[in-house]
């Protein structure tokens, strides 16, 4: 059996009672955590150690919310979201090929790794409801890719919004293919059906379908049309046990996904801004998750309720949202975003203090995917998904109050070293299982090549008013 020891670092163990432990050790047996200890750890000759002097040990960060595709494409379309917004429409359903997936999935999962996110939640697509569904082979292509990195995540699919049908393309085969409802709840399913073990098989499939506004349930024929994908994903829901996702909610969107069947304790809910009594009402029956998006451009349109909801005793977690225009995968910026969002709002510097913000990273996102027995903090027992922090810099000193220190000062570049289910993916900021320089040279190519193609070029020049303005 493979074991590590991590010794010598400050083990913040987010444990029911929080404990931090300095000078803490942790043994790794397998993919386990099989030990924890103030004291010294006897091991044999065969245990790989590793010195966590001067580092924080802490379970891996989850980002609850993302978007599949969006690594490869975040930078184009400087300062107009609009256009952004088409630019992933366009290429997601029609110009986009396999290695365009599989470099986004390299890319992105290897910025994660290097931030220290063991676990992530991807919507396989975005803008906000278009999930590439014509086919397997490119969610399917994706998954295997991801995997390569060593870290967990799952992958939401579905059905999308209508009107049907939907055009999508096949650059492999040259061809336009339109597609109906029932083919992309098939397509769904064969997806769910193969892979939705979401510990065994570190990389899994989950669920995910449009959402709907009140005005859109004011007539029986799109009554009809919307409890169709909601009575298919709830049963595919239900068969397979996993987990529900749904992007960009506001404005009463919330209770009209209660009304179709779609909120309950596995369901997790992104952005939720601006959200109406009937919204509240149903958040307060069902007991969804609630994604908090900090960072993102619709938290700047409007605001999610996350202190009220907390207080309310409703899971509130953080996504990145990533990739985007403005943001990436960096866990530790969200969290800092995230206090002064909220701080600015009441203009109170003790709403959403530290400890509060690394759990919604953590053990309340843990919770919110049904995963608090296996991952989420450091337990014996308890899957070994863990990070080293080298706290020794300029930055993060002084060498006290270490939750501060990690949410206000530290970012992504001061993760050291990462394990994933028991294996080190990532030593000393370098990859253990896959290429850095292959999949950066990868992920260039097939920017390039989608620019190209999609004739985006417009879209990498600098717009209007870039310079010397306060507005674009």
């Amino acid at each position: 059996m493979n074991k590590i020891l991590i010794k010598n670092g400050t083990l913040i163990t987010m444990n029911k009672n929080r404990e931090i432990i300095e000078r803490g050790n942790v043994l790794i047996s397998g993919n386990k955590i099989s030990k924890i200890s103030k004291n010294d750890i006897k091991i044999d000759n065969d245990t790989c150690v590793l010195d966590a002097k001067n580092k924080v040990i802490m379970p891996g960060l989850i980002d609850s919310h993302g978007h599949a595709g969006h690594s490869i494409i975040k930078t184009l379309g400087t300062g107009n979201s609009e256009d952004w917004i088409k630019a992933c429409l366009k290429t997601y359903a029609t110009g986009s090929s396999i290695n365009f997936w599989k470099a986004d999935a390299a890319l992105s999962s290897l910025e994660k790794l290097k931030s220290g996110v063991t676990s992530s939640l991807i919507l396989f697509g975005g803008g906000t409801d278009l999930i590439r569904s014509d086919d397997t082979i490119y969610a399917q292509s994706y998954a295997d890719t991801y995997k390569k990195s060593g870290i967990r995540s799952q992958i939401a699919v579905g059905p999308n919004r209508p009107p049907y049908p939907q055009k999508f393309y096949s650059k492999e085969n040259r061809k336009t293919i339109n597609t109906d409802v029932d083919h992309q709840i098939e397509i769904t399913k064969e997806l769910i059906s193969k892979r939705n073990s979401k510990i065994d098989d570190k990389v899994s499939f989950c669920l995910s379908a449009p959402k709907f506004f009140p005005n859109e349930i004011k007539n029986k024929e799109n009554i009809k049309k919307i409890s169709y994908i909601y009575d298919a994903v709830m049963e595919l829901r239900e068969k397979y046990d996993v987990i529900f996702t749904q992007d960009g909610h506001k404005e009463g969107s919330i209770s009209v996904t209660d009304k179709f069947g779609g909120l309950d304790k596995w369901s997790l809910l992104s952005h939720s801004i601006d959200l109406t009594t009937e919204d509240l009402d149903s958040i307060y029956t069902k007991n969804p998750t609630i994604v908090h998006n900090p960072s993102s451009n619709y938290s700047i349109m409007g605001r999610c309720p996350a202190p009220e909801l907390i207080d309310k005793g409703i899971r509130v977690v953080i996504g990145s949202d990533g990739a985007a225009p403005d943001r990436g995968f960096d866990m530790f910026r969200h969290m800092s975003q995230c206090m002064h969002y909220h701080r600015t709002f009441f203009k109170d510097t003790s709403i959403m203090p530290p400890g509060k913000v690394l759990e919604m990273v953590t053990i309340d996102a843990a919770e919110g995917f049904g995963l608090e027995d296996s991952i989420g903090s450091i337990e014996e027992g308890k899957i070994a998904d863990i990070i080293l922090i080298d706290m020794f810099k300029p930055h993060l000193l002084p060498m006290n109050m270490p939750v501060s220190r990690l949410t206000y000062y530290a970012n992504a570049s001061d993760v050291d070293t990462v394990i994933v289910d028991g294996k080190i993916a990532m030593l000393n900021r370098k990859p253990t299982m896959v290429n850095e320089e292959e999949i950066l040279n990868f992920a260039q190519e097939e920017s390039n090549i989608m620019i190209k193609e999609n004739k985006f070029e417009d879209l990498t020049k600098l717009p209007e008013n870039f310079w010397g303005k306060s507005r674009l």
